[in-house]
């Protein structure tokens, strides 16, 4: 079967393409490097010829409001468009979990507009929205740092390795359409405060966590439930402390 991979090359990407190589299928890893451009519309059509399905991992260079909304709303009418003629029968798109439920974030807006282009395409659709990736942790941490000290929400936080990830888009792409949402997480649940202590901790980082109840995650006020699955979930394998143990020498 031919799957097309949207941004192949990335940290999803490149490993939901070798994942899916090894089960024995023609896999396509596109991005703009190979001349597959979802913006300009370069390299669609060819791309997408004789593909079943079609993996969307495209993410923005930017996270401007402004510019995240206009690349998520481009690229999801480019390549809906493209998937159309083609016959693809399954698209499968990556967004975040509580999207829905943290509208000053305008990541997760330009995400919430994404995914109702999908839903609007009449085209068979899968939308799997994943919790925060653990090799974000880091990135998170700093973007709360004022000094030496990180405030945090205490909010539930549920991060899920790449690895995981990955595995489970490679699933979900093989599995019929749902026509609706499946979510993602981490096997393990804790304060957002809390999985950043263990991580400065585990790395060697002398920083202090607050808690900080309005403290916001990327512009956004979170509250207990807001980053986290409120019913059934797919749970990945790796949790924190083995991903910490696996990440302690690249720290």
């Amino acid at each position: 079967m031919k799957i097309v991979v949207i941004g192949g090359t990335g940290l999803i990407g490149s490993r939901t393409v070798a994942i899916l190589r090894q089960r024995g299928h023609d896999v396509v890893a596109a991005s703009p490097k190979s001349g597959v451009n979802t913006i300009t519309g370069e390299g669609l059509k060819e791309a997408l010829s004789g593909a079943t399905v079609v993996i969307d991992l495209a993410n923005s260079p930017s996270f401007e409001d402004k510019a995240v909304m206009a690349f998520f709303e481009a690229s999801g009418r480019n390549l809906l468009a493209a998937e159309a003629p083609a016959g693809v029968r399954h698209h499968v798109a990556l967004s975040i979990v509580g999207t829905d439920r943290t509208p000053e974030n305008g990541y997760f807006r330009a995400k919430v507009a994404q995914e109702k282009l999908i839903q609007a395409s009449g085209i068979p659709y899968t939308i799997i929205r994943a919790t925060q990736f653990m090799e974000f942790v880091g990135a998170i941490a700093d973007a709360g740092a004022v000094g030496n000290t990180i405030r945090l929400s205490p909010g539930l936080f549920q991060p899920i390795a790449a690895e995981d990830v990955s595995a489970l888009v490679a699933d979900v792409a093989l599995e019929p359409p749902r026509n609706g949402i499946v979510e993602i997480a981490g096997p393990e649940r804790a304060p957002f405060n809390e999985i950043v202590a263990r991580y400065l901790k585990t790395i060697g980082d002398p920083r202090q966590v607050v808690r900080d109840p309005d403290a916001l995650y990327w512009g956004g006020r979170v509250e207990e439930h807001s980053l986290v699955p409120l019913g059934e979930a797919r749970l990945g394998r790796i949790d924190l402390n083995d991903w910490l143990r696996r990440s302690r020498p690249a720290a």
